[in-house]
């Protein structure tokens, strides 16, 4: 066997070549982050070897910059190994108590990682493919969070300038308010607004849920408003709602992007109630090719979902704490697909329910969802079958 440790940095990776009797075939050399690098790298391996069965390439996963080189040697048709940085390092620490970190030692740490035959698993093709839907949905997700602050900021002016607004509305984050307040972003505003303007503004806004009566009941509530005449403070207001605006446009866009990649994978997790495609597309993205998963429970510790345990001698515990060391966005998104799915489906309800008798507080009660979700997940995903629901 060949074993290519390689060291993956922005502009450069160092790799290392060596065989099944430690023989080194090419000590570590250095390639650029270019075609003419890869292809240096492609024809050393080459000379060593004929047959790609016969080789194993691992590195470490450094975000996007492995992306290129791992597409390149997974085009090759080389059995390539992405292994987790904190795996490299605890594996570096356990040959030698020195603290040695370069490049080079990285380069050939990861080939004797290959060649100890660690548990580790190849990168699939389905699973470099899957990084366009990856990427949506973290992206979506990135999207979501910079509008959740700029709807908290949008809370905070309107506490400032018309405080009694938010008694008047089911919520401040409606068309019909945003429209208002972009016109009129104070109480002061509103107040000197004539009032066949502030009508057909909310009525066109509201598509007619709300008319001159309306307008009147926002006008007069600013009449007697105490909020603040703070010009700076408007212009903020404006400018808050018009992001929101543009990323409501964004993350749509977004959206109908996943959409289309899930309609043509056609997954189903899809046909379990409460898994909407965005919250399922997060999923899917995050585990990737489940053929990389012996069980469930390789899927909840990836997710960091599993508990945290600790026995040294006589000392056996189990702290009810999770890990929390894997994706954080897979845990995101289960995390908040079991809330819904114990909602709509009479299995999950129930064994919530008993979870909570069982005086579990509720996001435990998740938790120990979430893990009967990760297990049928799974089989549907294995089995390739749709979901059938309990009547």
């Amino acid at each position: 066997m060949i074993y290519v440790g390689i060291d993956v940095a922005k502009d450069k990776h160092d790799c290392f070549i060596t065989n099944s009797d430690s023989e080194i075939l090419f000590n570590v050399f250095t390639i650029p982050n270019s075609h003419e690098g890869f292809d240096t790298l492609f024809q050393r391996i080459e000379s060593v070897s004929d047959d790609f069965t016969n080789v194993k390439v691992g590195l470490e996963a450094t975000g996007h910059y492995s992306y290129n080189l791992l597409g390149f040697l997974l085009d090759k048709g080389l059995t390539t190994f992405v292994i987790n940085p904190l795996h490299t390092n605890l594996y570096r620490k356990s040959l030698s108590l020195r603290k040695t970190k370069t490049n080079k030692v990285d380069a050939h740490i990861i080939a004797s990682m290959l060649m100890s035959d660690v548990n580790l698993k190849s990168y699939s093709d389905t699973s470099y493919h899957n990084e366009e839907l990856k990427s949506l949905t973290r992206y979506r997700f990135d999207k979501v969070q910079e509008r959740s602050k700029l709807k908290t900021s949008v809370s905070r002016l309107v506490c400032i300038l018309f405080p009694e607004l938010e008694k008047l509305v089911p919520s401040l984050h409606m068309v019909s308010i945003y429209a208002l307040l972009s016109e009129f972003p104070s109480a002061s505003a509103v107040a000197s607004a004539h009032l066949t303007r502030l009508t057909n503004l909310l009525s066109d806004a509201s598509k007619g849920r709300y008319g001159k009566d309306t307008a009147v009941m926002f006008r007069d509530a600013a009449r007697s408003s105490i909020g603040s005449h703070m010009p700076a403070k408007s212009l903020e207001l404006k400018h808050t709602i018009k992001l929101i605006r543009e990323l409501d446009a964004e993350i749509k866009e977004i959206e109908n992007e996943i959409k289309a990649i899930m309609d043509e994978i056609n997954s189903p997790i899809l046909t379990i109630p409460g898994i909407s495609y965005r919250m399922g597309a997060m999923i899917i993205a995050e585990i990737g090719d489940f053929s990389r998963f012996d069980s469930p429970d390789k899927i909840l510790a990836y997710a960091g979902l599993s508990p945290s345990t600790y026995q040294s001698g006589q000392l056996d515990g189990c702290y009810s704490h999770m890990e929390k060391r894997g994706s954080r966005y897979l845990r995101y998104a289960l995390f908040n697909a079991t809330k819904f799915v114990c909602n709509w489906d009479k299995t999950f309800g129930t064994y919530l329910a008993k979870k909570r008798a069982e005086g579990k507080h509720y996001n435990v009660a998740i938790s120990h969802a979430a893990k009967k979700l990760v297990r049928v997940i799974y089989q549907l995903e294995k089995s390739k079958q749709a979901y059938i629901k309990q009547s």
